[in-house]
C-alpha cells in the first residue's frame, strides 16, 4: 500500500474515532439533563404548602385558611410519547357513561370545570415541548383520585410520565383550593335547608356533622397516633345540608383525636358559639326558644344550637326524638358514603405528605358537591367497591360524652314532648 494510502487511512479513523467520541460525549449529556429534569419533577411532586392555620397540631381549617393560601408556580410539560388515546378516544369516542365510569362526571361537567381552572392551570409551550393541556392534567387528576391505582399505572395510561401524575394531583387540588372550594363549599340558602330538614322531620335545623377517618401512611416517629382502631388516619369533619352537600369542612386532625375535640378546636363551634355562623331565627318550642341547631350523634356535647340523641335507657318519648334525629342526621353518612364512593383513593393509605393530604381531600369534598349540585349518577356499582376497600380500614367507635348546658337540655325536652303530640295527634 502507497504511503499516502496509508495515511489516508489512518487519519479516516481518528476522524470517525473523534466523531464516535463527541456523539458518546453529547448523548451522556443529554441523558444527564434528562435525569436532572426527572429529579426536578420529582422534588415538585413532593412539594406542598402548608395550610396548617388553625389550633391544635397540624390542623387545617380550610375554610378559614382559604385567604393565606399562597398558590406554588410549577413547571409541568409533557414528555415526548402519544397521546391518541387520550386525544383521539377519550375526547371524541367515549359515551357519557364512560366519561361518568372513568371520570365521576359528564364530559360536559368536566368541560366546565376545566374552564374554571383554567386562570389557575394555564402553561405556556416551549421550543423543547408542549404543555400538557388543561383538560389532561384534570383528567390525570380525576383518574387517580377515582381509582385505588398507582402512580405508575395512571402514567402508562396517559402516557406520561410517573412523576408527573403526581404534580398534576397538586396542581389542580391546589387550584381547586384557590379558586372554587369557597365558592362551592358554603352555607348557601339557611331557609331551604331549614325548609329540607323540616320536611324530613325535624324544624330549625341547618345541618348535620360528623367526622370520618382517612386512613394514611403513619408519619414518622409517631407511632402513638394511630386510631382507635390500630391504624393511622387524618379526621374530615364536615356539617351537610338536607341534600348531603358540605357547607363547612375541618381536615387535618391525626385519627387519635375525639371527634369532640377536633370540633371543639374548629372555627366552626367558634362561629356557632358566638351566634354569627347562622342568622338570628329562633322558633318556639313549647315554652322554650329554639336558635338554629345542627345535629350530631353522642360523641358531641349537648349545646342550644346542637342536639344530640338521648342516650341510657329510652322511653318511648326518647326513642321517639332519637329516630327523629338520626333520620336526618343519617345524611351526613351518606354524603361520606358518596364522597369515598366516588374518590376511590381516600378509602386506601394516602402516600403524599401531611401537608398536600388535607389538600386533597378538601378538593375531593369540592368534587364531591359539583357533581351532586350537576346532578351527576351515583352508580350503583362504585358503593360495592367502595364497601370492599372500606373494610380494611374499618371506621374507630366514637366515645359518648354527657357534657350538656342546661338551656341546651330544655330545648331537648321540649322538642322530645312536641314529637310525641304530634305523633298523637296524627
Amino acid at each position: 500500500m502507497e504511503p499516502s494510502a496509508i495515511i489516508a487511512a489512518v487519519l479516516s479513523v481518528v476522524n470517525t474515532s473523534r466523531l464516535i467520541v463527541h456523539l458518546f460525549q453529547n448523548q451522556m449529556q443529554r441523558n444527564r439533563a434528562r435525569r436532572q429534569r426527572k429529579l426536578r419533577e420529582y422534588k415538585n411532586s413532593e412539594r406542598g404548602i402548608d395550610l396548617s392555620q388553625s389550633t391544635g397540631p397540624r390542623t387545617v381549617e380550610i375554610m378559614v385558611a382559604m385567604g393565606h393560601v399562597d398558590p406554588v408556580e410549577r413547571r409541568f410539560w409533557a414528555r415526548e410519547t402519544s397521546t391518541d388515546w387520550w386525544d383521539r378516544i377519550v375526547l371524541q369516542v367515549w359515551d357519557e357513561s364512560q366519561w361518568l365510569r372513568n371520570f365521576r362526571m359528564r364530559k360536559g361537567t368536566f368541560m366546565e370545570l376545566c374552564e374554571l381552572l383554567s386562570p389557575a392551570l394555564k402553561r405556556q409551550d416551549t421550543r423543547m415541548r408542549a404543555a400538557l393541556t388543561i383538560q389532561k392534567r384534570v383528567a390525570i387528576a380525576l383518574w387517580k383520585l377515582a381509582t385505588p391505582d398507582s402512580y405508575r399505572s395512571v402514567a402508562n395510561q396517559f402516557q406520561v410520565g410517573k412523576s408527573a401524575v403526581g404534580v398534576a394531583v397538586m396542581q389542580v387540588a391546589h387550584a381547586i383550593i384557590d379558586l372554587l372550594l369557597s365558592k362551592v363549599v358554603t352555607l348557601g340558602d339557611v331557609q331551604v335547608i331549614i325548609d329540607g330538614f323540616s320536611a324530613m322531620g325535624f324544624p330549625n335545623c341547618g345541618g348535620a356533622i360528623d367526622g370520618t377517618h382517612i386512613p394514611i401512611l403513619g408519619p414518622e416517629h409517631q407511632g402513638s397516633q394511630f386510631n382507635r382502631k390500630g391504624y393511622f388516619s387524618m379526621v374530615l369533619q364536615a356539617l351537610v345540608d338536607h341534600k348531603g352537600r358540605f357547607t363547612n369542612i375541618n381536615v387535618g386532625w391525626p385519627g387519635k383525636v375525639h371527634d369532640a375535640r377536633v370540633f371543639k378546636n374548629s372555627g366552626l363551634f367558634r362561629r356557632l358559639q358566638e351566634g354569627v355562623y347562622f342568622p338570628d331565627h329562633k322558633i318556639t318550642v313549647g315554652d322554650v326558644e329554639m336558635p338554629i341547631v345542627i345535629l350530631g350523634d353522642p360523641a358531641y356535647p349537648l349545646m342550644p344550637w346542637l342536639m344530640k340523641p338521648y342516650t341510657g335507657v329510652l322511653d318511648t318519648e326518647k326513642e321517639l326524638f332519637n329516630y327523629r334525629l338520626s333520620k336526618c342526621r343519617m345524611v351526613v353518612e351518606c354524603a361520606f358514603g358518596c364522597l369515598k364512593g366516588r374518590w376511590r383513593s381516600l378509602l386506601t393509605r394516602s402516600d403524599l405528605s401531611q401537608t398536600n393530604i388535607p389538600i386533597v381531600i378538601a378538593a375531593c369534598c369540592v368534587f364531591h358537591n359539583l357533581c351532586e349540585s350537576k346532578g351527576e349518577t351515583f352508580m350503583q356499582g362504585w358503593e360495592v367497591e367502595a364497601n370492599r376497600l372500606a373494610a380494611d380500614y374499618a371506621q374507630p367507635d366514637t366515645r359518648a360524652i354527657r357534657r350538656s348546658q342546661r338551656e341546651a337540655v330544655r330545648i331537648r325536652e321540649a322538642l322530645k314532648a312536641r314529637f310525641q303530640t304530634e305523633r298523637v295527634n296524627h
